[in-house]
């Protein structure tokens, strides 16, 4: 169930980052790219009985004006210039590449993080299987005590498990001491010293 729940999460996460890679990788016209990047935008507030709008169209930085954006111009000519003073217009450029690297990157990340995750939930019951099975666990110095004593064979199977005992062994300290604590402070109402 908790594997079926991973997989489906990772589905979910690869298929958008899939269709950002192949939509990257397939061929591009240049003016396609320059109508997603470059735009002239012009704020048209109301005039007279028109009322405001927002144009948006594709043109060079010097032809950024109201005359060469608004299509169709909602005043008579006579009106043109008065209301064009009253517009405002801004060139705005952007780079949509950056802008799916960054997002290509994100979700790198993030799935890497999931898939670290979904390691990690297969992992945990193998260990507490392993665990259930062996003797419990020793303190730290305890282990160090017996570790000269082992030989060539039994030094290698400890070091193996080292690493994973020593967690195991900080964590069940930790709750021990938590446990303490606890008893202190809330069956004894002692202050911790």
């Amino acid at each position: 169930m908790l594997l079926r729940r991973a997989v489906r999460g990772v589905k979910l996460l690869l298929v958008p980052v899939l269709i950002c890679l192949f939509s990257e990788l397939l061929p591009r016209t240049e003016a396609g790219k320059s109508f997603e990047d470059v735009r002239c935008k012009c704020i048209c507030p109301p005039y007279r009985n028109i009322s405001g709008h927002i144009y948006n169209n594709n043109v060079s930085q010097k032809d950024c004006d109201c005359l060469h954006v608004v299509e169709p111009m909602p005043v008579p000519g006579h009106d043109v210039e008065a209301y064009c003073l009253l517009c405002e217009c801004k060139y705005e450029e952007r780079s949509s590449t950056t802008i799916k690297v960054t997002i290509i990157i994100y979700l790198s990340v993030v799935g890497s993080l999931l898939l670290y995750m979904v390691f990690l939930l297969l992992v945990e019951p193998l260990i507490r299987k392993q665990q259930s099975y062996s003797q419990p666990l020793h303190n730290e110095e305890e282990n160090e005590d017996v570790r000269p004593s082992l030989g060539a064979e039994g030094l290698t199977r400890s070091r193996s498990n080292t690493v994973l005992e020593r967690v195991e062994g900080a964590q069940q300290r930790w709750k021990r001491q938590v446990q303490e604590q606890r008893k202190t402070v809330f069956d004894r109402h002692k202050m911790l010293s």
